[in-house]
């Protein structure tokens, strides 16, 4: 029977990586351990930096916003991916469809500003030390994470709802492990150059101008480092802005290279791998970073650690 819109189309069915049936149980182990350090680590470095008031700042409140965030992308996306590989049920609803792809755009397009956002905190903080409590104060730095929240839904919501309302004409196999929107959009039967359009002109802003602001941020940074005279005071700075620098080139290298390299109508195996790493890996590596290249992060946890095992004693 002909189906000639988006609402013929009650579920999609998602077979990415199905070629490769020997990676399958490879893939759910790996995924289930990495998603297991992900809720571990970002879970217990939010309830650190609530629980000691050392890290009160604008720096680890941005950080907790962002360990928050890893912990909702990871669970709209790893739990489902995680029953494709091991029941082989590959079927999502389309509502399913629509609101996993709308978590992960959101969300990933926050991630993309609050990393700008982190950039300028760090700025601020090196370049301009002595004035930076009286910039960074708190009902900024609450308003900048707001700001970054809402950029990313509003992102999310005009392209998932410029998608799901396109015709599919039946068209529901999606050759990806998400309902990602470049997959999904190879299903329509009709023009999406406003699609394009719209998704080009969302790069652009939540992707290229962001970094371009990291990348000013730490022209200046590393001018202010190569200013300071001791070594320990360099060492001290550089390594505020290590852990940043390290998730930021994780995070874009593989976002830019899922949405600002040339389209094709075939899904090639690496752009699955990439969307796994660009999914899964960063959010498992930002909670390590962060702790073990900050040494107030190390401090804290150890104390609020050594702190809960002492009442745990008879």
């Amino acid at each position: 029977m002909k189906m000639g819109n988006s609402s013929a189309v009650t579920e999609f069915i998602l077979v990415g990586l199905s070629k490769y049936p020997e990676l399958q149980l490879l893939l759910f182990t790996l995924c289930l351990i990495m998603y297991v350090i992900i809720l571990l680590g970002n879970s217990l470095l939010i309830v650190i930096i609530i629980l000691d008031s050392r890290l009160h700042t604008p720096m680890y409140f941005f950080l907790g916003n962002l360990s928050f965030l890893d912990i909702c992308y990871t669970s709209s996306s790893i739990p489902p991916m995680l029953t494709i590989f091991k029941s082989g049920r590959k079927s999502i609803s389309f509502m399913g469809c629509a609101l996993q792809m709308a978590l992960s755009l959101g969300l990933g397009s926050t991630e993309c500003v609050l990393l700008a956002v982190m950039a300028y905190d760090r700025y601020v903080a090196i370049c301009n030390p002595l004035r930076s409590p009286i910039i960074m104060h708190r009902v900024l730095y609450v308003h900048m994470a707001a700001w970054s929240w809402i950029t990313g839904c509003l992102n999310s919501l005009v392209q998932t709802v410029m998608t799901m309302i396109l015709p599919f004409c039946g068209n529901n196999v999606i050759d990806h492990l998400t309902c990602e929107i470049l997959a999904l959009l190879k299903l329509v039967c009709a023009d999406i150059s406003m699609n394009v359009f719209i998704m080009t002109v969302g790069s652009t802003v939540l992707l290229v101008i962001p970094l371009l602001l990291i990348f000013i941020s730490y022209v200046f940074i590393l001018s202010s480092i190569l200013r300071i005279h001791s070594a320990e005071g360099r060492k001290k700075a550089f390594s505020t802005c290590s852990a940043h620098l390290t998730v930021v080139i994780l995070f874009y290298g593989s976002a830019l290279f899922m949405y600002m390299k040339p389209k094709s109508k075939d899904t090639n195996p690496s752009d699955e791998i990439i969307g796994l790493s660009y999914g899964v890996v960063t959010p498992m590596w930002n909670p390590i970073i962060y702790s073990l290249r900050n040494k107030e992060v190390k401090e804290a946890m150890k104390i609020v650690l050594s702190r809960h095992l002492n009442l745990l004693k008879p």
